[in-house]
């Protein structure tokens, strides 16, 4: 697998006569169908771990060899050759997949009323998933679940050996409830209730174990959520249940304030089986115009997590997901749109907008001017950020990744996964 940009002239034939793969190749790992055009700056995934590559002016033994991530010596061992190599020479690549080893991968989704859609949808990316989550069973003030239309999801996941989890929310009107958290927390009977009913609908529908997702937590609940925790894993476990939790990202022990103050990473790592962090967002559609998952703000965050949680329980969170602000950015003005990968690039092609790539936040962007004259500015996802990602996956030896959301197509992400790492299957 390599990851080729988009140079000034180039068209779709010369890059895969670069490569000696077909543009249909290309063109299948890419969503390039409702593409007008490559973009100029448009990263593209080769797929594949052979290659016949043909030598371009400027490049050197060491620039092919970050490229394909081989070493010099095996260029040459492969070749036969010296190191003099020329514009036009084919060289040989041979490549190791997995070189990150396995891990577990888990993708958040919301299942659409249409059950074919839903359908659709897993068989596209099944066999990439180790956990499978639908969002969300929301839990009511007396401790029930409200419905969810899951049963197709788990159907077809089972297809593909991917194990369900079920997350449960403090979701309330649109929102994370704060009052509805805290009477959840501090109310003996309905946490009873709510693992009453956990247990019978695990058990009815065939998930594997819980996530909670408990959001907008007051600070002062902290220790009454680090309880619920503990009861609610104890009683799961009982039953052989995975029990998961969601956390918000930090650098610190951040006590304070609704986002952070109630996620205690410490204790979290302690009781649960694993957390997911969700290291995205710094770019919101309410705030300034910033990439979404800029790497030194996820690395920071995870710095953090790994010196009180076990690596082995953390799974890092990648967004599937991008903003479209219109500038210029006024606090409290309208929000940004949220775009896939797919929708982004379709944005800048019928804009004819070049995408820039940010070496320091590891994440791209483009800026265009719409047909009212309002100039605007994207930030989204593409294969080179989602690399950057999984590198620091490495980097710090974590269990997994985790995405939001799968709803929101990333065909590239999928290749380049499934290059870097294998990936566990728990059934």
């Amino acid at each position: 697998m390599v990851i080729h940009v988009v140079q000034p002239g180039e068209s779709l034939w010369q890059i895969a006569q670069i490569y000696g793969v077909s543009t249909g190749t290309i063109i299948n790992a890419n969503a390039l169908e409702d593409l007008p055009y490559l973009i100029l700056g448009q990263s593209l995934v080769i797929p594949g771990t052979n290659f016949n590559y043909t030598v371009q002016s400027g490049d050197t033994l060491w620039l092919i060899s970050q490229q394909f991530h081989v070493s010099v010596r095996d260029i040459l061992a492969n070749n036969d050759i010296t190191e003099l190599i020329y514009p036009g020479m084919v060289l040989q690549i041979t490549q190791t997949p997995n070189m990150y080893g396995l891990i577990e991968v888990n993708g958040f989704i919301i299942p659409s009323p249409n059950n074919n859609e839903n359908v659709a949808l897993v068989n596209e990316v099944g066999q990439y998933l180790t956990y499978i989550t639908p969002f969300s069973y929301a839990v009511t003030a007396e401790g029930t679940l409200q419905p969810l239309n899951d049963q197709a999801i788990l159907r077809t996941a089972a297809n593909y050996n991917v194990a369900p989890l079920l997350v449960i929310t403090n979701y309330q009107g649109g929102n994370f409830n704060a009052n509805l958290a805290h009477t959840i927390l501090s109310t003996n009977s309905v946490q009873e209730n709510l693992i009453s009913n956990l247990l019978n609908l695990l058990e009815e529908k065939g998930y594997d174990g819980v996530v909670v997702d408990f959001e907008h937590i007051p600070a002062e609940d902290r220790q009454l959520y680090n309880a619920f925790l503990r009861k609610v894993t104890a009683a799961l476990h009982a039953e052989n249940y995975i029990v998961a939790s969601a956390l918000a990202p930090k650098t610190y022990d951040i006590t304070v304030g609704p986002w952070h103050g109630a996620h205690d990473y410490a204790a979290h790592g302690q009781i649960m089986d694993f957390v997911i962090i969700m290291t995205y967002d710094w770019g919101w559609a309410g705030g300034p115009p910033y990439p979404i998952a800029p790497i030194p703000n996820v690395r920071e965050v995870l710095e953090y997590a790994v010196s009180v949680i076990p690596p082995g329980k953390i799974l890092m969170g990648v967004p599937f997901y991008g903003y479209d602000w219109t500038l210029p950015y006024v606090e409290g003005g309208p929000w940004a749109r949220m775009v896939s990968y797919v929708q982004a690039l379709q944005l800048a092609a019928q804009y004819g907008a070049p995408i820039q790539y940010n070496e320091e936040f590891q994440a791209p962007s483009f800026q265009y001017f719409d047909s009212q004259g309002r100039q605007h500015i994207v930030w989204f996802e593409d294969a080179r950020s989602v690399q950057a990602k999984y590198s620091l996956v490495n980097d710090y030896g974590l269990r997994g990744v985790s995405y939001w959301v799968l709803n929101l197509p990333f065909p590239q992400n999928w290749p380049v996964l499934d290059f870097w790492f294998e990936i566990d299957k728990k059934s």
